[in-house]
Formats: structure tokens, C-alpha cells, sequence
């Protein structure tokens, strides 16, 4: 572990990596999804806010994403003002596009001085060969990771959250990436309805099997623009914080101590949120986890020395 911590942090890693803080920038760089625009679906997935999880990022559309990055480096170069940045493609689908714009797109971003890497969230269902190609191309000059969205690796839930695809396209896409050289972060949500703890922790369990990068956990959060709301719109995913703190313990105790944890709850603005009512309070959150693996004597990878 890196950093005296109980979890190997991306946080960390980053900081060994490039010898500094770093920062994520997360842009909204004017993709949508095959879920929205009726390839797949609309709507998006059942989870899915109107902002396509990127309510905290800032619009990089028609030539507007070199000043989002200097806008945001501005706002936060009083907090850190040596750190490393990320460009981090995060809204929608980030390779949903021919290539020549996503080329257009990502190199904007890298031609940037105070850019340090690259980072592409993006469904595993778009990821064509000339995508790859591009992708392939970017990684051999930059730092650089890729951001798949599974959520759960079971059909049933899947299909009732509408996202499109099944654990198998994941590994498709997974293979393909590792095969090219690519690291991989593996997005899970905990608390999707009708999924029980063994089935949440199965999903960690198939995400670790291969070498992926990193991981995020989210929690699932509830919010007002979703179609979850409408259709569940009294679902409590967890109880109380520490039902949550008590299963992330437990996924953490099944992640191997290479795989870089990203996340463990979830960001939502408040104004949004309708449920768990108190999961805006993300240090409380985290803060809770990290004083109950202490407590309990525990650590990422404990349940598989």
C-alpha cells in the first residue's frame, strides 16, 4: 500500500507517478450516448441523470474545451498551485463519435502545456477497431486510462436498468484494451434494486479477475431527472451509512492490492439527490470507512492472503 493507507488510492498513485499532486479536469466535451440518441435506447440508463454523470463537469462543446481547462486550473490553482493535471472525458459516451473528432477532441486537450494525461470514460459497446487504433495511437506518447461503465455483471439487472449490454461485451472490451496496452478502471455501482450483497460482491469478484488498472465503486444514488425515480421513486438503496461502509469493507477486502481504488461512494448535488438522503456527505463517508478498517484490523486484499 501506498501512503501508510489501507487501500492502494489513486490518489497516491498519481502523486508517485508524477511526483505531485494531480488533478482530474472533468470535461463535458459534447458526446452523447447510443442510450440517448435511439441507437440503443433513450433516456439513457434508468440511473442516469439528465447530465449523463457529469453534473460536476464543465462544457467543452464547439471549441469551448481549452477554456474549461484554463477556467478550471484557474479555480483550482489557489488550492494546488503545483499540481499535475488530467484531462478527464467524463459526460456520456467519450468514444461515441467518428474518430476524427474524438482525434480532434483528445488532442486539443493533450496540446495543452499543463496537461499531464488523458483520461476516457466510455460504454464497452463502443469501442470499434478504429477507436482502438486511436486509443492505442494516444497511449504509446501519454499517460493515459480508460473508464468502462459495467455496473453489475447480472442480466437482470442490467435489462431493468435498461443500460444495453451485459457482462460479456465488458470483457470483450477489457480484452481488447489490455491486449493494446491500455489501463483499464472498471465502474460498479453498489445498491442497484433487486441486487443482493453476494451479488454485488460477484461483480468485484469478475471485474478483479483480470488486470485491470483501477476500480470505482459507486454508490447508487437516486436522483430527481432519473427514469429510476419515476419508476422507483421510494427505493432506498442502503439503510443507513454504515450498511455502506460495512459492504465496501468487504469488496475491498476481495480487490488485489495492485488494482487502484478511484472511488467508494458517489458525488451528486445535493439539489438532486432524493435517496440515501445523507450520501451527499461523502468525507463523512469516507472518513467512516477509513476509521472501520482500522478498527476492524483490515485492508484492500485481506480476504485473499
Amino acid at each position: 500500500m501506498q501512503g501508510g493507507e489501507r487501500y492502494n488510492s489513486i490518489s497516491d498513485y498519481l502523486k508517485s507517478e508524477f511526483g505531485r499532486k494531480t488533478v482530474k479536469l472533468s470535461i463535458e466535451a459534447g458526446f452523447t450516448c447510443p442510450n440517448r440518441d435511439g441507437k440503443i435506447g433513450y433516456g439513457g440508463c434508468a440511473f442516469c441523470s439528465a447530465g449523463g454523470s457529469g453534473e460536476l463537469a464543465s462544457s467543452g462543446e464547439s471549441g469551448k474545451l481549452a477554456s474549461s481547462i484554463s477556467e478550471q486550473i484557474e479555480l483550482l490553482s489557489a488550492k494546488w498551485p503545483d499540481a499535475c493535471y488530467l484531462a478527464y472525458f467524463q459526460s456520456h459516451t467519450n468514444t461515441y463519435a467518428p474518430v476524427s473528432v474524438l482525434r480532434s477532441k483528445y488532442y486539443e486537450a493533450l496540446g495543452d502545456p499543463r496537461i499531464s494525461g488523458i483520461v476516457i470514460a466510455t460504454r464497452p459497446d463502443c469501442l470499434g477497431d478504429d477507436v482502438l487504433d486511436l486509443l492505442e495511437e494516444i497511449n504509446r506518447e501519454h499517460f493515459m486510462w480508460v473508464e468502462l461503465g459495467l455496473q453489475t455483471i447480472h442480466p437482470a439487472t442490467s435489462d431493468l436498468m435498461g443500460i444495453g449490454y451485459h457482462a460479456d461485451v465488458y470483457d470483450a472490451a477489457v480484452d481488447a484494451l489490455l491486449s493494446r496496452g491500455i489501463k483499464v478502471v472498471s465502474h460498479l455501482i453498489l445498491g442497484l434494486p433487486g441486487e443482493t450483497r453476494e451479488m454485488m460482491l460477484e461483480s468485484v469478484r469478475h471485474v478483479c479477475s483480470r488486470s485491470i488498472f483501477g476500480i470505482k465503486l459507486h454508490l447508487m444514488n437516486i436522483v430527481r431527472s432519473s427514469r429510476l425515480y419515476e419508476m422507483m421513486p421510494d427505493y432506498v438503496p442502503f439503510d443507513s451509512i454504515d450498511e455502506y461502509v460495512d459492504l465496501v469493507i468487504s469488496c475491498l477486502e476481495i480487490i488485489p492490492t495492485g488494482i487502484t481504488i478511484h472511488r467508494l461512494t458517489g458525488d451528486v448535488p445535493r439539489k438532486i439527490l432524493v435517496s440515501p438522503e445523507w450520501s451527499y456527505r461523502k468525507r463523512t463517508i469516507l472518513n467512516t470507512i477509513n476509521r472501520e478498517l482500522k478498527a476492524r484490523g483490515t485492508r484492500q486484499g485481506a480476504a485473499l492472503l
